[in-house]
């Protein structure tokens, strides 16, 4: 079991990431992160697809870098079963309730997407905050170490 710290990224941030025109943005960032196994990026199929759907129908020509991305950084585990919903329904959208469950089943510490209404009121168990809001949590750790 690793003990870096489990990073769930919804399909915004993945294709934001994908996409992103800046070799900086906090979206990529996050997967080079991983990319480098400073931390576990981890998503669902159900965010791959979406992504996959989502930058063939807008962004095709970002599809390799999507692609090289998702066998170089990612861990993909299934989308949660309609059982494994029902003990949290109404703790998310019921559109993003399985990214939630999926993060909380993956025992996520945080879950990055750029629509964090969506997962409100969440779950104690899990920290639910965009891609800059990351880093700056973060960054603090790293100061709080030294």
């Amino acid at each position: 079991m690793s003990d870096k710290l489990k990073v769930f990224v919804d399909a915004d941030v993945l294709f934001a990431g994908a996409a992103s025109p800046r070799e900086h943005s906090a979206s990529l960032l996050i997967l080079r992160l991983a990319e480098i196994t400073l931390i576990d990026a981890i998503t669902s199929e159900q965010a791959i697809t979406e992504t996959t759907r989502n930058l063939q129908k807008k962004i095709p020509k970002a599809l390799p870098v999507f692609q090289h991305l998702l066998a170089k950084t990612l861990i993909v585990t299934p989308s949660p079963t309609r059982q494994e919903l029902e003990p949290y329904l109404g703790l998310a959208d019921a559109k993003d309730l399985p990214i939630l469950v999926a993060a909380l089943r993956e025992n996520c510490d945080w879950l990055v997407t750029f629509n964090i209404r969506h997962f409100r009121p969440g779950h104690p168990d899990i920290v639910v905050l965009r891609p800059g809001d990351f880093f700056q949590r973060i960054r603090k750790q790293l100061v709080y170490m030294q």
